[in-house]
């Protein structure tokens, strides 16, 4: 399973450990994914993701998992969650 996430697309970054001596060494920064059940209020359903959690704060900050799916482009998106936003999509349109 790789370590992004599902709605932010966030994922691992590279650096360096730096000793007392300056010596360098690479290592790799992953981030803080939890596994959450969002709520989607306009579908009447609940969806599993895999969200980092600076995703899940910026989910809440824009007012829930319906506006973030419609204001995020696809390619930032999972696959899951590309699906979860054309039903969305659809939902509105009828």
């Amino acid at each position: 399973m790789s370590r992004i996430c599902e709605l932010t697309g966030k994922g691992r970054q590279v650096g360096h450990n730096v000793s007392h001596a300056n010596n360098k060494t690479k290592r790799v920064f992953l981030p803080n994914l939890q596994n959450v059940t969002l709520m989607s209020e306009a579908l009447d359903r609940s969806f599993k993701f895999r969200v980092s959690t600076q995703g899940l704060r910026s989910v809440e900050h824009v007012g829930g998992l319906d506006n973030w799916l419609l204001k995020t482009s696809d390619s930032k998106l999972s696959e899951s969650a590309v699906k979860v936003k054309r039903e969305l999509v659809k939902k509105q349109a009828a």
